[in-house]
Parts: structure tokens; sequence; C-alpha cells
């Protein structure tokens, strides 16, 4: 392992919110650090994130656990400054269609056993916790989560930077794709796709859905059940929306400028995937999940889209995350999480520990890569 008493060269793959936060984090345990970047900062899945920052619902004990810390966090951040436009803690509202396996009062429940701070509420009660929601839009009752929140991740990445080259940070963007390189089985740094190689003690790869891929070159196997997705992102327009919104058939936020975010999966088989790599969509798709957006807010203001960006969401074969420093191949690390949002601060910090002290750290232990091995 490589010291923990002496600043060492990482490189960082990946300009997403988990490579800039370790990155980041590398810089403030004494580290040099060159993060390496396909294309532009936030340019991939953390620039279409809804990012809904949560545990709600059920998953595993340990995954619980780290995304509250990583709530944690980012109520840290929040408190040094909580007139941030692009980070707010107004809570998140959930509903479902009655009928469905897991009913919206069972969700409920068992958030309460562990004593996650949720309310179940009739449509008629929920103007009294959060504003702007038009209480027809659910057909039976719906759970309000107040210790929820949100952040741009653009904005958020933006922040990190000043920080990352305050410290003296190198940054290396429309890098292409890059390769992991290793020598006597041990990762030694990473080459662009125009051949510049930029080397260092130890490289983290963070680079969203293509981890696995780039780790197949060295045999490594993780699971990939990324799907594609789209967040279309609202012209200003008059709302009173505070919370999170997630419902059968659109999940909303607010965002900075008087703007909404929306996103769902029902219109996935809609995205059609170019010979070039790049996706389409129908207007007419993306207007239509507009018209579901507007239905759930009060007075149905008409949404129109400014932007709307598609590609593949990360996603693990199990849903769990993974993190941690490769078994066979020393010295490389992984950062690969459906919640990027939820666990970008607390993993970046997570797993920058790890490389600077090489002590695995207990909170990642059911989070390895190795499991897919097994």
């Amino acid at each position: 392992m490589v010291s923990a008493t002496h600043p060492q060269r990482v490189v960082v793959l990946g300009g997403g919110i988990l490579g800039v936060s370790t990155a980041v984090h590398l810089l403030r345990g004494g580290a040099s650090v060159v993060l390496v970047t396909e294309a532009e900062l936030a340019s991939g899945a953390t620039g279409r994130s809804l990012s809904w920052l949560n545990s709600a619902g059920a998953r595993s004990e340990p995954y619980h656990r780290l995304r509250t810390l990583g709530v944690d966090r980012y109520r840290t951040l929040f408190a040094q400054d909580p007139d941030r436009e692009w980070l707010r803690f107004d809570g998140g509202l959930f509903w479902d269609v009655p009928g469905r396996a897991t009913t919206t009062e069972e969700r409920h429940e068992h958030e309460k056993s562990h004593g996650y701070d949720s309310m179940l509420l009739k449509p008629e009660q929920i103007d009294e916790v959060t504003p702007g929601i038009d209480p027809a839009a659910v057909e039976d009752v719906a759970v309000f989560n107040p210790g929820e929140g949100w952040v741009s991740l653009p904005h958020l990445v933006e922040h990190l930077l000043e920080e990352f080259t305050e410290r003296g940070g190198e940054l290396v963007t429309r890098a292409g794709r890059s390769h992991l390189l290793a020598d006597g089985g041990r990762a030694t740094g990473v080459r662009t796709a125009g051949g510049e190689v930029h080397q260092g003690d130890a490289v983290v790869v963070a680079c969203g859905a293509a981890t696995p891929s780039v780790l197949a070159e060295h045999g490594v196997v993780i699971d990939n059940a990324s799907p594609v997705s789209m967040l279309v992102v609202t012209g200003a327009v008059d709302h009173g929306v505070r919370t999170v919104l997630n419902t059968p058939r659109a999940a909303v936020r607010p965002n900075p400028g008087s703007t909404l975010a929306v996103d769902h999966d029902w219109y996935e088989e809609s995205i059609v995937e170019q010979e070039d790599g790049s996706f389409t969509i129908d207007e007419a798709v993306v207007q239509e999940l507009l018209d579901e957006a507007s239905a759930l807010i009060e007075g149905a203001p008409h949404l129109a889209a400014d932007t709307w960006t598609m590609g593949y969401k990360p996603i693990p074969g199990d849903g769990e995350p993974v993190f941690g420093e490769l078994e066979r191949i020393p010295g490389c690390f992984v950062a690969f999480t459906h919640s990027g949002a939820t666990l970008g601060l607390i993993g970046g910090e997570l797993l920058a520990d790890e490389v600077l002290t090489g002590r695995k750290h207990p909170l990642l232990e059911t989070f390895r890569p190795e499991r897919f091995e097994q």
C-alpha cells in the first residue's frame, strides 16, 4: 500500500461528482492530484441527475447507513451557507398507484421501523407540510420525508472545483476515452485517447456507467445494469414547489433560476441510440413527461423544456454501490454507484481516506468490487 505519511500523486479518472469529490478530499489529505475527464466536468451522469438526497424506501442496512451519512455531509455544507440556491432541504414527497406489490403505507412503516423521518399523509394534508402541490394528483396517500433535500450537482462541482484549484489540483478535460495503466500488476496511471500518459502512485476510477468497461480491459468483472435515462430542465416558471416529488409518472424537483428538473423511467424505451453513440427521443415524449409533471403542481402551469440530456445512468448489477481498492490491481480504487448524488461527498471522503492511509474503511466493507467475481 502507499505510504500514509508522505504526499503521493493520485490520478482520478472521471469528472463527475464522485471523481471531483474524491480529488478534493485527496488534496485536503496532502496528495498531489491530476483529475482527468473524457469531456467537460459534469458532462455525464452528474449533469443529468435528479440528485434527490435521501435514503427513503427499502435497501440493505449498510447501504441505508451510508446514504444517511451522505445526507449528513450535505447538511454540513448547507449549514455553512443556507442561502445557496443549488442546495436545499425542504423534504421529499412520494406516492405510488394503489395496489402495487409494496404499498405507500408499507413504505412508510418500513421507514419508521428504522427511525427514518416519515409522515403518512392524506391528500388534503399535503399543503400543511409543503406548498405548491395539487392534492387531486394523489389517488390515495403520500409519504413525506421532512429531512430530505436536493442538490444541483453541476453547481456543486463548480463549488468544489474552486477548492480543487486553490489547493493546486491539475485538471485535464476533453481527454477522450482514457485507459487504466498497470505495470507488474499495480496501477501506475492513465493514458488518454490522444496518448498522453499521467502517472501516479494510485488511480481512482470514477467514470460512471463506463467504469465496468474501463476495468474489463484488465479482466476485472463488475456487473453493469446501467439504463439510458433523461433529465429535462424547464424554462423559468412561476411555481410554488419546494419539495422533491417522486410519483408514478414524473419525478420533479426545484432547480436554480425558478426552473424545474424532471425525470422518470417510463419513457426509456422511447430513447434511440444512434451509431455515433448519441441519443435521440421524440420531442412529443419530452412534452408528455412535462405534462405529467404539470399535473402534479398547483394551478397546472405550462411547462416547456429548456434542455433535455440523455445518457447512461450508472447502476451496478446488484444495485449496491461499488467502492474500494481492487485486489487484482493494487493501487486502483473504484467508485461506481447509482446514488452518486447522495453519496457524492461521503463517498469521496471515505475513498480518499483509503487511498491516503492504505486502510480499508469499515463503512465500505460490503461494497467491495470483488463481490462480482465470487
